[in-house]
């Protein structure tokens, strides 16, 4: 007599015999994705191809009644391929780019974007973001408004106003009036206008230096003895009145004190100064071209601390201009660092 056969189903058929077996993977996708929105769950799909979620869309459309065991079995393999995952790479020159930002020099990084083409901006709108004020605006001065307008209409609240704030208020009021205009551009224009930025910004030669020019010189000449300043200054008047024009605002000496250091911050600085140090400074400030300095700097400290000082002041006696000039270097210098730290700010040079 042969064995009863059992008609119960086995709790872990062969994959061929699985209720999910009849559904592609772009269903079971389509599945899971639905499965995780009913839960609440918030997902970003927004980065995947265009070509993606337009296969997504037309899945879930087109899929009616799931029966629970097909279900449950799509969601037990979902759970068993996250679980056998140990490393997800988004995929995608920009994106390897993103990750190697800092670790890879940005020629090397220059050069492969154009190497591969528009291809590799998946969202050109989010290299643009991360862009830094001083390479966005330049668009917002030089393209029409209406492609400004959008720049800033993608951009993130407190980025489009800092830039909007930097540009000649005429040329603002334009883009501005502009922007009101913008809800008539379509998704592929906005996508056109971001590719062709991104491969604008690609198409600008990567410069081997962190600063321009203008603040390279001014830099060095922030720590050049006043004659050496004074006579390069000179020559570039003679050579470029405007560029010369440029340095001369980047440059910080201690000339510019009062006009330039908030008296709040003068305690600040003066701490981080050896005192014979400031001493020496203020003496030969106050001897040479700078007594507006030393003045300010006095006012805005301890009354105690500026009674000592000038008591001191009074009894120095000549202080060579080498001692000088490296003594007032020096509290630049601090005023530089505490700037460069973000501890104070200097108050812009009015043109």
């Amino acid at each position: 007599m042969s064995a009863p056969v059992s008609l119960s189903q086995p709790q872990n058929p062969p994959a061929a015999q699985r209720p999910s077996a009849r559904l592609s993977r772009k269903q079971k996708a389509a599945i899971v994705v639905r499965i995780l929105l009913a839960e609440g769950a918030k997902l970003s799909l927004e980065n995947l191809p265009d070509a993606l979620q337009v296969e997504l869309t037309e899945q879930m459309g087109a899929l009616r009644l799931i029966d629970r065991a097909t279900l449950q079995q799509v969601v037990a393999e979902f759970v068993e391929e996250l679980e056998t995952v140990g490393l997800a790479f988004s995929g995608g020159i920009e994106e390897a780019l993103s990750i190697l930002d800092g670790t890879i020099s940005p020629q090397t990084a220059g050069r492969m974007r154009k190497d591969v083409g528009l291809g590799a901006i998946s969202d050109p709108w989010q290299r643009i973001a991360a862009l830094d004020n001083d390479s966005l605006r330049p668009i917002l001065e030089d393209e029409s408004v209406e492609v400004a307008a959008v720049m800033l209409s993608k951009l993130n609240v407190s980025k489009s106003a800092e830039l909007l704030g930097q540009i000649p208020g005429p040329r603002a009021r334009r883009i501005a009036y502009a922007m009101s205009l913008t809800e008539a551009v379509t998704p592929e224009a906005v996508d056109r206008i971001g590719i062709a930025l991104a491969s604008q910004m690609d198409a600008q030669p990567i410069s081997a230096f962190d600063v321009g020019p203008v603040e390279r010189v001014g830099a060095i000449l922030n720590f050049s003895p006043a004659t050496t300043r004074d006579d390069v200054l000179e020559g570039l008047d003679e050579t470029d009145a405007d560029f010369a024009s440029k340095v001369r605002r980047a440059i910080f000496t201690f000339e510019n004190i009062p006009a330039r250091i908030e008296p709040r911050d003068v305690p600040k600085i003066i701490r981080g100064v050896e005192q014979p140090v400031l001493l020496t400074a203020l003496a030969a400030a106050r001897a040479g071209a700078a007594p507006d300095a030393t003045a300010f700097i006095l006012e805005n400290m301890s009354k105690r601390m500026a009674e000592q000082l000038e008591e001191e002041l009074g009894e120095i006696g000549n202080i060579k201009e080498s001692e000088g000039e490296a003594a007032m270097t020096a509290v630049i210098a601090e005023i530089r660092r505490l700037e460069a730290d973000g501890e104070i700010s200097l108050i812009a040079e009015e043109d």
